[in-house]
């Protein structure tokens, strides 16, 4: 079997250590002592909290996901208090949904522990200000371009596109 190239032993490396960074950071957060919101919920309202009202299909959209999905999960956070429903006039009628002050006031405390977990992580690297932010950089970076690369795909797959994330 031929020596695999460098490209091939970086992709490795590379997957490795993101599986790694992820089971790292999750851990980092320790027991769900304290936390309040599952991870639904706490991925959602992160997206909410950014911004205007969205629909459950600007959702779906968002998240790559089945807007049946999406709807359960805002179901079950309308229930619990932690989103509104807002009947708009705009966005061809569609209903749209904001964060509650409850749902952001336990958001605000779910974030908390993660960051928490995460300043663990940066100690345990041994990393100063300067090289933290080298990385949040770099993860900023990746990040887009992993956004770029899934609105592309969307674009090709022919689903609707908002025009303001548009390339």
């Amino acid at each position: 079997m031929p020596e695999p190239s460098r490209q091939d032993r970086d992709l490795n490396d590379l997957e490795r250590e993101l599986t790694l960074l992820s089971r790292h950071f999750i851990a980092s957060r320790g027991p769900r002592v304290g936390q309040s919101l599952d991870r639904s919920a706490y991925v959602l309202l992160t997206r909410l909290e950014t911004g205007e009202p969205l629909t459950l299909k600007e959702l779906a959209h968002t998240f790559q996901a089945d807007v049946s999905t999406i709807n359960r999960q805002m179901s079950t956070m309308l229930r619990h208090g932690l989103v509104e429903r807002i009947d708009a006039t705009t966005k061809g009628g569609a209903r749209t949904f904001r964060p509650t002050p409850l749902g952001l006031e336990r958001l605000a405390a779910d974030r908390a522990i993660s960051r928490a977990g995460a300043a663990r992580l940066i100690e345990a690297a041994g990393w100063d200000k300067e090289r933290t932010q080298q990385f949040l950089t770099l993860m900023i970076e990746f990040n887009h371009g992993i956004e770029r690369l899934e609105e592309r795909a969307r674009k090709h797959r022919g689903d609707v596109v908002d025009p303001g994330t548009a390339e």
